[in-house]
C-alpha cells in the first residue's frame, strides 16, 4: 500500500461527472442538510448533528483525521454545479499489514437514487486498487441497507457473511453487519472474462 497517495496531499479524483474533493467551510449548509436529515443515516453507525455549529466543527475534525492519516472523506459533487455538496465517501481503518481500508458513503437525500454513490464507489475503488495498491477493500453495511448493497454489488464487492451482534453503532446499538470486500485478483479475473 502506498500510503503517501492519500495522506501526502489531498487527492482530487474525477469521473466523467463527478469529482471527489476536499469539503471546505463553504460547503456547510449543504453538509449540515446531509447531516440534519435522520433518514441519511437510517442505517449508518452515525447519530444525525441538527445544529449547525456542531457541523462546523466537524469540518475541522475532518480535516484533523486526514492529518493523523487515521481516514479521508471526500465530498462528492456533481461536475454540473461544482460547488455543491452531493454527499460523502470516505476511506478509513488502513490496515498496511494486509493493505486493507474500509469504505462508507452516504448521500444528501435529494441525490438517493441517481447512481451518485455507485459511481462514487466507482472512483473510489479504481484509485485505492490502482494507485495506492490496496488488496482488500471492505464495506460494512446493516442487512436491511437494500440500496447500500446494490452499490457495492454493481461496484463487484462480494458479499462474505454476516457478522452477528458484532459491532456498537453510534445510536443503533449492537448491531449485525454484513460485510462485503472486493480483492486487488477480482478485479484482473473480471478483466480476463
Amino acid at each position: 500500500m502506498i500510503i503517501e497517495k492519500v495522506f501526502k496531499q489531498f487527492p482530487i479524483l474525477h469521473s466523467t461527472t463527478l469529482e471527489l474533493k476536499k469539503i471546505e467551510e463553504s460547503h456547510l449548509q449543504e453538509l449540515f442538510a446531509i447531516y440534519d436529515n435522520d433518514k441519511v443515516f437510517e442505517y449508518c453507525g452515525i447519530i444525525p448533528k441538527h445544529n449547525l455549529q456542531t457541523v462546523q466543527k466537524m469540518i475541522a475534525h475532518f480535516e484533523r483525521d486526514y492529518s493523523k492519516k487515521s481516514r479521508i472523506k471526500w465530498g462528492i459533487f456533481e461536475k454540473s454545479q461544482s460547488e455543491k455538496l452531493v454527499g460523502i465517501i470516505e476511506a478509513m481503518d488502513f490496515n498496511q499489514k494486509v493493505d486493507m481500508v474500509t469504505i462508507g458513503y452516504y448521500l444528501a437525500e435529494t441525490s438517493w437514487g441517481k447512481g451518485i454513490a455507485t459511481e462514487a464507489v466507482e472512483i473510489i475503488v479504481k484509485f485505492l486498487l490502482e494507485d495506492v495498491n490496496v488488496n482488500r477493500i471492505q464495506a460494512e453495511v446493516m442487512p436491511l441497507n437494500e440500496p447500500s448493497k446494490k452499490v457495492l454489488l454493481k461496484n463487484g464487492f462480494l458479499k462474505e457473511g454476516l457478522l452477528r451482534q458484532a459491532s456498537l453503532w453510534s445510536g443503533k446499538g449492537v448491531v449485525d453487519l454484513e460485510i462485503y470486500s472486493l480483492l486487488q485478483g477480482d478485479r484482473k479475473h473480471d478483466m480476463q472474462n
